[in-house]
């Protein structure tokens, strides 16, 4: 694997740590910035809003721009804001500093992801996408309780200024390791798409709303959402449902990122065999674990036990969907990866939001598990009708040539 798919990784580490840190800040932003939690925890939601707009929108900018120039641009502009972050004594600026930084990251994803993949054959795209995207599962591991850490020890300013910190080596090692063009322009076609010779910002777009892409997309957001949905609440699971010590909070965490990293890796390996048989046992296998957490985790150990397992079947479920989004659009498409990026996110901000509604309505504690659990089994059911009005219309296909062509991403490939 190249080294340069390594420091895309570790922007993404630092990228992911900022996104998901403020879970553990919120309280001290709010009482050093004179508002509520509530007003706080806005932060969070312009981030996510940011990156859904901002993916698309970077990328279509950057799509004719040379990649090594581009990630250094957003890269340096997410250090910039971060800085600015740790000095404002003013929260509509650091409020801005979130929505800008945001969008800074959303274009660096989505020109990384598309990076990442050409600058390692074809048989490897999988494994390379799994080193990007284990950047967000590390800042889980080590990122986000590091954050909490330090914004206990000095406050919450000093969690942004180690962002911005761990930035400025990739800084560095992006300027000496990316080629300011990768392999796009001459490798082979990877799709129904690029082999009819579709260019532009506007085939590209035309790409992005074929069927199988748009549901991977929808698929890869109800993931998300399920993921995330329960993530955000893990606090008052392990406090107020499984009776557990505050201690156990970090604890609980970071099993949950050992456990995605391990998805990642596993799935990196993988997926190029066999995408859709990895997307399919996922889902079901993440709908079926969410129930039984909403059903054991009054018990610490079905807690301790479940969590890095779900950990593991949602990133590597996503890291799989993340694979198929790239491989069904054109080849060397930035906007497949800004859509990849608006999807996770799409889901990492309904998910809670949904999980709290729940949580309102008087359900309780379990209540975002629950709702987990319902986004998997309408991904599984939304898969299912999918695959059987095609199988109608088309006639049966046997196993191993349906696994092929979701590997290729060709037009036969199914949905999931």
């Amino acid at each position: 694997m190249p080294f340069a798919v390594y420091v895309l990784g570790l922007a993404v580490f630092a990228q992911g740590t900022s996104e998901f840190m403020l879970s553990g800040l919120l309280s001290d932003i709010a009482a050093d910035l004179h508002v509520s939690v509530p007003t706080a925890g806005l932060l969070t939601s312009a981030f996510a809003i940011g990156m859904v707009i901002g993916a698309p929108t970077m990328a279509l900018l950057s799509r004719n721009r040379p990649r090594r120039p581009a990630l250094l641009f957003f890269l340096g502009v997410f250090v910039a804001v971060h800085v600015v972050g740790a000095l404002t004594p003013n929260y509509p600026i650091l409020l801005g500093t979130r929505v800008v930084g945001a969008l800074a990251n959303a274009g660096f994803w989505a020109v990384a992801l598309v990076t990442a993949i050409d600058l390692v054959g074809p048989e490897r795209r999988a494994r390379a996408t799994s080193v990007v995207v284990g950047g967000v599962t590390l800042a889980c591991i080590v990122g986000v309780p590091a954050g909490a850490l330090l914004g206990g020890w000095w406050g919450w300013r000093a969690a942004f200024w180690a962002v911005a910190l761990v930035s400025v080596p990739a800084v560095f090692a992006i300027a000496r390791t990316v080629p300011d063009r990768t392999g796009a322009a001459d490798g082979a076609a990877d799709g129904p798409i690029e082999a009819a010779g579709v260019g532009g910002a506007r085939g590209e777009l035309r790409a992005l709303g074929t069927p199988s892409l748009l549901l991977t997309l929808l698929l890869s957001a109800l993931v998300q959402g399920a993921t995330f949905g329960s993530f955000a609440y893990l606090e008052p699971v392990v406090t107020e449902v499984a009776g557990l010590g505050d201690g156990w909070v970090p604890v609980t965490l970071a099993l949950f990122g050992v456990g995605s990293f391990v998805g990642v890796t596993i799935a990196g390996r993988i997926v190029d065999a066999r995408p859709n048989t990895l997307i399919t046992v996922g889902a079901a296998a993440l709908a079926a674990g969410w129930a039984a957490l909403a059903l054991t985790t009054d018990r610490p150990i079905a807690l301790i036990v479940l969590v890095p397992i779900q950990g593991m079947l949602a990133f590597g479920t996503g890291t799989a969907l993340i694979a198929r989004v790239l491989r069904l659009a054109p080849a060397g498409s930035a906007l497949a990866g800004a859509a990849a990026t608006a999807a996770f996110n799409v889901g990492a901000a309904l998910g809670p939001w949904f999980g709290g509604l729940a949580i309102d309505a008087d359900f309780g504690y379990r209540a975002p598990l629950w709702v987990s659990a319902a986004l998997m089994l309408t991904a599984l059911l939304l898969t299912a009708l999918t695959v059987t009005t095609r199988a109608r219309r088309s006639g049966p296909v046997p196993a191993s040539s349906r696994e092929t062509a979701g590997s290729a991403g060709g037009p036969a490939s199914p949905p999931a």
